[in-house]
């Protein structure tokens, strides 16, 4: 009984001695709780496992990496009708530690294993378990078998040779208790160490081979996806075809049907014509004939009187000819006198008018800066700042509208300088150029400017009374504007509304 409490005290001092040499940032498992099927390992840190399953008895065998035991035994007997019961170790080296937790099945069971903080979770699937719930606490048979050995001791100890021999005995028995149990437990631990190191080669390769064959079936559903989709668009492709063909194989047999209607359509009604041109052209041939054949008479008789008067009439036109020709070369003389002097009075007249215009324009301008010219209610005659207009017919040659930086702008030009008039009526403003005419029409077409920012809304010129054109400026409201004259052009610039 000594020799037997000797051996399981070296058997708990192996693990006790690893434990106290594990550096302290171990995983510490302080509990391993079973409440039915399930168990629920705790530890100071989330746990890094590896697992596997055995037979024959049923096993769950937990593997935690860098994990050690405090307080929790190697053994607990459950029979709850689920867990038979469990058994933990731990092994390893010191920088590299392995807590082991063996988990016994009462059958084959499904099992799930989750993580749950610093906890992990070991569940049975499609079975709840027993009611029965075991704490693995520190066992208590351990105590009792050193109480009996105690007790044979003090029994012996009534003979002290007995005891002396028993003594010698039992070091011999302890002696050999405590190598075998290192012997043993040596060779646990390094089978433990290969069983784990060959769980784990054969976890990860199973893990290698199962992302494998995951990555291959997700590249082949991948694979065949595409080729669907690909398929979906080339059947979505060709249907729209075959529609879109269809539609223009109707559309042109449709118009084939239309265009041969119209050709008989048109057919017809060119014969018909045809018989009425026909007909109507003998019938202008027969008239034709006769009318030529009483012309002809005519003709003849009127020819003979022509002739007649003819030859009267030639002798007359020769004299007056004559007449004509000394009337023309005395006129052209006279036309030559009076060309020079109406030259040399314009050229006279020219200056006079320049050296006014330039009198005006610097009178202008002096008012203009004193005061900007108002638009006014009643008509008001200009000319060409100063510059003489002749008594010819003017032309306007064109009719437009500027937006200019501060102010919009209508322009009238004339081939030449224009006496012309001003007047504004409620929102109109009438511009009138005297002895002036239109020669395009497009100068008549109206402008519309009622989108632009301006004070002028349509402008429209006309063909007046009296050799006159009539150009009517519509404004959106009453506003003042200025009117200047240079050569020939007249423009009239109106502020923009708000300034």
């Amino acid at each position: 009984m000594r020799g037997l409490a000797v051996a399981l005290l070296g058997l708990w001092l192996v693990p006790l001695v690893a434990l106290a040499q594990q550096p302290a940032d171990y995983n510490t498992i302080t509990s391993v709780n079973v409440s039915g099927g399930t168990v629920e390992i705790s530890g100071s840190k989330k746990p890094d496992f590896n697992s596997f399953t055995m037979t024959d008895p049923p096993r769950l065998v937990i593997d935690v990496s860098g994990a050690v035991f405090k307080d929790v035994p190697e053994e607990l007997p459950v029979g709850n009708g689920t867990v038979t019961g469990i058994r933990t170790q731990a092994y390893g080296t010191e920088s590299s530690s392995i807590a082991r937790i063996l988990i016994g099945y009462e059958r084959e069971v499904e099992t799930d294993i989750q993580t749950s903080g610093n906890k992990l979770v070991v569940k049975v699937l499609g079975s709840g378990g027993g009611a029965v719930v075991a704490q693995i606490t520190p066992s208590e048979g351990q105590g009792t078998t050193a109480q009996g050995a105690t007790a044979a001791n003090t029994q012996a100890g009534s003979n002290a040779q007995d005891a002396a021999r028993a003594a010698a005995s039992d070091r011999e028995a302890q002696e050999k208790a405590v190598k075998a149990a290192a012997d043993a437990a040596r060779a646990e631990r390094e089978a433990q160490e290969k069983a784990a190191a060959e769980a784990t080669a054969r976890a990860n390769a199973d893990a290698d081979a199962e992302k494998k064959r995951q990555e291959e079936a997700q590249a082949a559903a991948k694979r065949q996806d595409e080729e669907r989709r690909a398929s979906e668009q080339a059947a979505a492709a060709e249907k729209k075809r075959q529609e879109e063909e269809a539609q223009a194989a109707a559309k042109r047999a449709e118009d084939e049907r239309r265009a041969t209607a119209q050709a008989a359509a048109d057919q017809k009604r060119q014969q018909e014509a045809d018989a009425k041109a026909a007909a109507k052209t003998a019938a202008e041939e027969k008239r034709a004939a006769a009318q030529a054949a009483a012309e002809e008479r005519q003709a003849a008789a009127k020819t003979a009187a022509e002739q007649k008067r003819a030859a009267a009439q030639t002798a007359a036109e020769a004299k007056r000819l004559k007449d004509e020709e000394r009337q023309s070369a005395a006129q052209a003389r006279r036309e030559e006198q009076q060309s020079a002097r109406e030259a040399a009075a314009d050229q006279k007249r020219q200056r006079a008018a320049e050296a006014r215009e330039r009198r005006e324009q610097a009178l202008a301008a002096r008012e203009s800066r004193a005061r900007p010219s108002q638009g006014s209610a009643a008509a008001e005659s200009r000319e060409s700042g100063g510059s003489a207009v002749s008594s010819r017919r003017k032309t306007m040659t064109q009719i437009g509208f500027q937006q200019q930086s501060d102010s919009s702008r209508v322009f009238v030009r004339t081939n030449e300088p224009v006496r012309y008039t001003v007047g504004t009526s409620g929102n109109q403003v009438v511009l009138e150029l005297e002895n002036t005419r239109v020669v395009e029409s497009n100068n008549t077409l109206p402008l519309d400017t009622h989108f632009f920012p301006s004070a002028v809304s349509r402008v429209e010129a006309f063909s007046g009374a009296g050799q006159t054109v009539r150009v009517v400026i519509q404004l959106k409201q009453g506003v003042r504007y200025e009117t200047r004259q240079e050569g020939g052009l007249i423009t009239l610039d109106f502020p923009r509304p708000g300034r």
